[in-house]
């Protein structure tokens, strides 16, 4: 009799297991859709709190770039239209460009880099 009822306690704890695996991979999927634009409610509110760039200090940052340039007013012109569009400086007087993608891609009109 006792090895009936541990065997019916373990099927029961098995089974309630079972349906918490199912419902949170339906959580799950639900969250996944509503990522990829699935749900409509949550989309909404999704909406309502964009990400905003982080303001910097587009000055600051690109006389700390600048700062070691041959021609510091030409280049701090152009580093700070680059922050401006793109919110980010690379770190540095000089390249590591791959920190901030949006700057690298930046052309002039000459199809030459334009950000320093």
């Amino acid at each position: 009799m006792k090895m009936k009822l541990f065997l019916l306690f373990v099927a029961a704890i098995l089974l309630f297991q079972a349906f918490a695996e199912a419902s949170s991979a339906t959580d799950a999927s639900r969250a996944v859709a509503s990522m990829n634009g699935g749900g409509s409610e949550s989309t909404n509110i999704d909406k309502q709190h964009q990400h905003h760039p982080r303001k910097i200090n587009c000055s600051y940052a690109c006389a700390r770039r600048c700062s070691k340039s041959s021609r510091k007013n030409v280049c701090h012109r152009a580093c700070k239209t680059c922050c401006a569009r793109c919110h980010c400086v690379p770190p540095g007087t000089y390249g590591n460009k791959n920190a901030c993608p949006c700057y690298a891609r930046l052309k002039t009109h000459g199809n030459r880099p334009k950000c320093p």
